[in-house]
């Protein structure tokens, strides 16, 4: 795929969230369904951080001026 041949984002349509843990400890497990599917997410401490790292940098773009 070049990137003229991009796929269109996924469009999330409902959000859940749930922590499991075992004895290696937490994992946050971010469940999106989309209109294209269900994407489950496996988060650990440092992938979570990342997101919302990412998530502040996109959200003032998405405020109106």
């Amino acid at each position: 795929m070049n990137s003229r041949d991009k796929a269109s984002p996924f469009v999330p349509t409902e959000i859940h969230v749930v922590t499991v843990e075992d004895d290696k400890g937490a994992l946050g497990i971010l469940s999106i369904l989309t209109t294209e599917g269900l994407l489950d997410i496996a988060l650990d401490r440092e992938a979570a951080d990342a997101i919302v790292k990412a998530i502040g940098t996109i959200r003032p773009k998405l405020d109106p001026a």
